[in-house]
């Protein structure tokens, strides 16, 4: 009888909304208004950013937030399919490898004013007359400088996937798509989101760049903290920027609760070990999301949807013919290498080309003579990095662990982490140019610091993603063992995390060599510093108006980086996935 009495109040307490319903109710209608109101801004008429001109009123900052967050997510949807498509194509084939991941490295090298130069026409040439293409334009920016880390950060998991989980696959008989889903996309995923968190804050990195777009004489600033931050220091205004500095702090925080924690604890589930997680990471909106039922009846339809999709079958691409190619054999092998023979010729010849036609564009508005004037510039660049990138390794590496290790300490780290790493160092500028002036320092040596200022993060958050992935079973083996000390480091972790501190290194070097173009030319006011190097090379032929030296100045950046990146970064590569592979 006792149960049929509390029955009717059990079933009014299944029907009726809960709590956590209430809450999530809250946080869908304030995603359909955010969604509302980005379209009805990116659908204006571009004379409208000429009625209402950017302001210093601290009261304009919310709305600014708000519409550079809107950029920023965008661009981080775009840098996900972007990273799924590139990666797999990648990853999956040895003859696509060739061409795309050089292709990554001059990517992730070329400026983002290198982009800015020849995609702002395109996009306010598409709609013209509407705020989208110049909204377009800086998502574009800003989707350049997230995109590249991220695809990186894919490919090294999608290579270093253990054997007996793709035996596995092969048992269950999945095609290609399947498992892509099923494997790769889910052992890839604590990696990726920590690099979706640290290309987010590369985003802010560059905003400043992003969001007052130059077009020959015409200037289209969008309404937004970074050109907000421009306008502070071209009006030297110190409670400006630290207006925008804290709003920024604001804004990292809220999207760390409510978007990257979350995915942190969500992809936690995706750890490879045998044994349970000993700390898992929390997150209060995850929580609320799995309790609210209304998020489960929204999402029942995208889940079916998305399980439809994954467990299709698609057919295979259409593999080559298998005729004898040019008489030298009917075996395999022998067709393999003549394929190999024609695609590495194919590939000569593109680039050739391309070399030709680069050479003849040069050679109509520059000599000779300033060849190995960049050339030399270049080699100073390259040491700074080199400098640069063993100083943020010695400090990041061992604190990474430390704080991977350590998921509780993770979460609260977290978000300073993300804020550290979107500091633009134009707001450091006046600290630094004032200090040089005072005490009559060398900015060759004080203003290098600035170009690893943002991307020493990639390298620690990178350290983060690898020990918070590495197997609880073996950390537990390795105290079985006794293994302390020195051999702890070299024998178990360093190991471990190896292949995610060379997806973070070779994102940091590419990323220090883009950010001296910002950080060997500073200025305050009429106060300006300059250190000798590419990176002062191109900014100095960009403000001057010189296309051929701005061409000249990429084209020996991207050589620089791809043959580091070759020389270097590569061979390491292949001996992570060689020797530090799990079995």
């Amino acid at each position: 009888m006792a149960v049929q009495k509390h029955a009717p109040l059990a079933i009014r307490r299944s029907v009726l909304p809960s709590v956590w319903d209430l809450m999530a109710l809250l946080l869908v209608v304030g995603v359909i208004v955010l969604i509302a109101y980005g379209a009805e801004v990116t659908t204006a008429p571009l004379s409208t950013l000429d009625t209402t001109p950017l302001s210093l009123d601290p009261a304009n900052l919310p709305v600014y937030a708000l519409r550079t967050t809107l950029r920023m997510l965008l661009a981080i949807v775009l840098s996900l399919i972007f990273t799924f498509i590139y990666a797999a194509a990648a990853a999956k084939s040895r003859r696509a490898e060739m061409v795309l991941i050089p292709i990554l490295d001059i990517l992730q090298s070329v400026p983002i004013l290198g982009f800015l130069t020849f995609t702002v026409t395109f996009f306010l040439n598409l709609f013209p007359g509407s705020v989208l293409g110049a909204e377009l334009a800086s998502v574009f920016a800003i989707f350049t400088s997230q995109a590249w880390n991220m695809t990186f950060s894919m490919y090294q998991s999608m290579r270093n996937v253990p054997g007996d989980l793709e035996e596995a696959t092969r048992s269950f008989h999945l095609s290609g798509w399947q498992r892509f889903w099923r494997l790769d996309v889910p052992f890839a995923m604590p990696g990726l989101v920590w690099n979706a968190m640290m290309s987010m804050s590369g985003g802010w990195f560059f905003v400043v760049a992003s969001e007052a777009i130059t077009v020959g004489n015409t200037t289209v600033t969008l309404p937004g903290i970074g050109s907000y931050v421009a306008l502070a220091i071209q009006q030297q205004n110190i409670a400006a920027i630290a207006y925008a500095v804290i709003a920024m702090l604001v804004v990292i925080i809220l999207y760390d609760q409510f978007l990257f924690r979350p995915l942190v604890a969500w992809a936690d589930k995706f750890r490879f070990e045998t044994t349970a997680s000993a700390e898992a990471p929390e997150s209060w909106m995850l929580d609320l999301l799995r309790r609210a039922r209304l998020v489960r009846v929204l999402s029942a339809p995208f889940a079916w949807a998305m399980r439809t999709v994954w467990n299709l079958r698609l057919p295979s691409l259409p593999s080559l013919p298998s005729f004898d190619l040019g008489g030298l054999g009917g075996s395999d092998a022998a067709r393999s290498r003549l394929v190999d023979r024609l695609w590495i010729g194919l590939i000569a010849a593109g680039a050739a080309y391309a070399a030709y036609v680069s050479i003849s564009y040069l050679r109509t508005g520059i000599g000779w003579s300033d060849v190995p004037v960049v050339v030399g510039d270049a080699f100073i660049t390259l040491l700074r990095v080199i400098v640069l990138m063993t100083l943020a390794t010695l400090i990041w590496v061992p604190v990474g662990v430390w704080i991977g290790l350590r998921p509780k300490l993770a979460e609260k780290v977290q978000p300073l982490v993300q804020f550290l790493a979107a500091f633009p160092a134009n707001i450091a500028f006046p600290i630094f140019v004032v200090l040089i002036v005072h005490y009559d320092l060398s900015p060759n040596i004080w203003l290098s610091p600035l170009m690893i200022l943002g991307t020493q993060w990639y390298i620690l958050f990178n350290v983060i993603a690898g020990a918070s992935a590495f197997p609880s079973d073996l950390k537990e083996a390795a105290r079985s063992f006794h293994i302390e000390g020195w051999r702890w480091w070299v024998k178990v972790i360093l190991p471990g995390i190896f292949p995610y501190y060379v997806t973070g290194a070779i994102t940091a070097s590419g990323g220090s060599w883009n950010a001296s173009i910002v950080a060997e030319v500073a200025s305050w006011g009429s106060e300006q510093l300059t250190a000798r190097g590419l990176g002062a090379y191109i900014a100095q032929a960009t403000s001057s108006g010189d296309f051929p030296r701005v061409v000249l100045g990429i084209i020996v950046m991207c050589v620089f980086v791809t043959l580091f990146n070759r020389l270097v970064w590569r061979p390491l590569y292949a001996f992570g996935e060689r020797r530090l592979r799990l079995a």
